[in-house]
């Protein structure tokens, strides 16, 4: 017996400024259980509308979308970035006031673990991301190589699922991409989380299992033009 989709999308539709824009248009698509998935196109195409409606940071105007077997429509926005996706972003998001541990930390808000459970989770994840040595840096103090892979470690504080990253080596220099990417893929193995990732980059693109192009809002065949 086949495993559940890890995503589904069924004809999702995301519309914007009253339906003068169309940024997803009738998608449909399936992730399995541990793949990892490259999603490409233009600027512009839709792929971080489709990744952030997968997030629940918004709502489809029409179509389904299941995670983990939720409808998202009968989700607990909260509860679903908390338990159920990790997010990883270009931009990172990091508390610049807090050290490293308590980026990782502040993700565990209200997950039922004490704050010793939850400091020494947040360590382990340092570790595992390469900045053991880093846990009482504060982001500025880091570099963006670092910045990066503790932003991986606080997607990771509650053991989610499934990991969305958002061009999450766009502003690294190709060490330091590549690190970032040796990492997903040793979560993948070690841990068979699902990983959807918006890139532009080929050589990032060629490490998935699958890369599924977009244009206008649409899923393509192939890419068309150029990037």
């Amino acid at each position: 017996m086949n495993d559940p989709p890890a995503i589904e999308l069924i004809e999702v539709v995301k519309e914007f400024d009253a339906g003068v824009i169309r940024a997803l248009d009738g998608v449909t698509l399936t992730v399995a259980q541990g793949e990892y998935v490259a999603l490409m196109g233009p600027s512009g195409c839709g792929k971080s509308t489709l990744l952030h409606l997968v997030a629940l940071l918004d709502a489809p105007t029409s179509g389904v979308i299941v995670v983990n077997q939720q409808d998202l429509s009968q989700a607990d926005a909260d509860r679903h970035r908390r338990s159920e996706v990790g997010l990883v972003f270009q931009l990172h998001n990091l508390l610049p006031h807090l050290n490293a541990v308590q980026n990782v930390e502040v993700a565990m808000f209200s997950n039922g673990l004490s704050h010793r459970e939850q400091r020494e989770r947040a360590r382990q994840l340092l570790g595992a991301v390469g900045l053991g040595r880093k846990e009482r840096a504060k982001p500025p103090q880091l570099a963006g190589g670092e910045r990066q892979r503790l932003a991986i470690a606080r997607a990771l504080a509650n053991v989610p699922r499934v990991i969305l990253a958002d061009e999450p080596t766009g502003n690294l220099d190709t060490e330091s991409a590549g690190r970032v990417l040796e990492l997903f893929e040793q979560l993948r193995r070690e841990r068979g989380v699902t990983i959807l990732m918006v890139t532009h980059d080929n050589r990032v693109a060629s490490r998935a299992d699958r890369v599924v192009f977009m244009r206008d809002g649409r899923i393509v065949s192939g890419p068309e033009g150029g990037y």
